[in-house]
């Protein structure tokens, strides 16, 4: 096959995977629309429980009360196809690699995905009603505390990325050393440094009181540890350092 014929066919296969993801994405997302509302009422729902009794949360634009919801919505149709869109994926590459690298290839998707879930799960469960309680109880006498929809759902799915990427960290230090870029004993030389930074982003990912801060720093150098241990286990850590 020649390069021009060769490169056609990828980009008619990465069309095809594609098509595929977009039509399950939509499936679902129509199916979820009539319940657009409810959605939206369960992720505000660690917000609305912290609020002064009688507060409520607002709309500030003329169409939020319609197109927030609807991004929910969509939110969690992209959620529940992501598996399949990373099995399209893996589809589209698997041609490419060799067979060592497809057996590490699906196990990773596979604990990224899982971990992610679990990075918003935590967020949810656990940072969001200590958050929400420090800021509804910092409200000085006199203010409500009256949130705006759009501007909450902002600040959550920045929440939920920024745990959902911490808990990529086993992954990304699983991939660095089975690829041979640092070693495990350079990553535990360097923990120290590691801890330091969890909570400076801790500190700029989270708000102004110390204990979300933790509730992102200490999960994150966890999971660092965690990696490190995984690593180990799987008996790829004598490779160069970098």
């Amino acid at each position: 096959m020649s390069t021009s014929a060769s490169f056609i066919a990828h980009l008619v296969e990465l069309r095809t995977r594609l098509l595929y993801s977009t039509v399950a994405l939509l499936v679902v997302f129509i199916g979820l629309f009539p319940w657009a509302a409810d959605l939206y009422a369960l992720l505000a729902q660690p917000m609305l429980a912290k609020l002064p009794k009688g507060g409520q949360m607002i709309a500030t634009d003329v169409l939020t009360p319609f197109f927030v919801p609807l991004k929910v919505a969509m939110m969690t149709a992209f959620l529940i196809v992501l598996p399949y869109i990373l099995y399209q994926v893996w589809r589209f590459v698997a041609p490419g690699l060799y067979a060592n690298e497809k057996r590490l290839v699906i196990p990773l998707i596979i604990a990224s995905t899982l971990l992610f879930f679990c990075g918003m799960s935590f967020a949810y469960f656990a940072v969001f009603p200590v958050v929400f309680g420090f800021v509804t109880a910092s409200a000085p006498e006199g203010v409500a505390v009256m949130t705006d929809i759009d501007k909450y759902l902002s600040f959550v799915l920045s929440m939920f990325m920024a745990f959902g990427l911490t808990f990529q960290v086993p992954v990304a230090v699983v991939v660095l050393v089975r690829t041979g870029i640092v070693t495990v004993e350079k990553l535990r030389e360097i923990r120290s440094y590691v801890i330091v930074g969890a909570f400076v982003l801790g500190a700029i990912f989270t708000p102004p009181d110390v204990i979300s801060q933790f509730m992102l720093a200490i999960p994150l150098w966890l999971l660092y540890e965690a990696g490190i241990v995984v690593a180990s286990w799987m008996g790829k850590g004598k490779t160069k350092e970098v």
